[in-house]
């Protein structure tokens, strides 16, 4: 990648990241998973396990428990 394709990538990622928290608030999915999502596009590191999102395991909520009120 040039370093114009790296830069418009990251730029890319970013307008993503707020499009995806865009989309959380208003499904009301901006709970704990949704922060980790959140996160990890926000981040520059690459997770090949950050899939599959959401997490049905440990402390994390299933689909229909994934909202800013169940985040204690």
């Amino acid at each position: 990648m040039t370093g114009d394709s790296t830069r418009e990538a990251k730029e890319k990622l970013a307008q993503a990241r707020q499009v995806i928290a865009y989309l959380l608030e208003r499904a009301g999915m901006d709970g704990a998973e949704g922060q980790r999502a959140l996160d990890y596009f926000g981040g520059e590191a690459f997770d090949r396990d950050f899939l599959p999102w959401p997490r049905h395991t440990g402390g994390s909520l299933h689909p229909d428990e994934l909202n800013a009120a169940n985040d204690d």
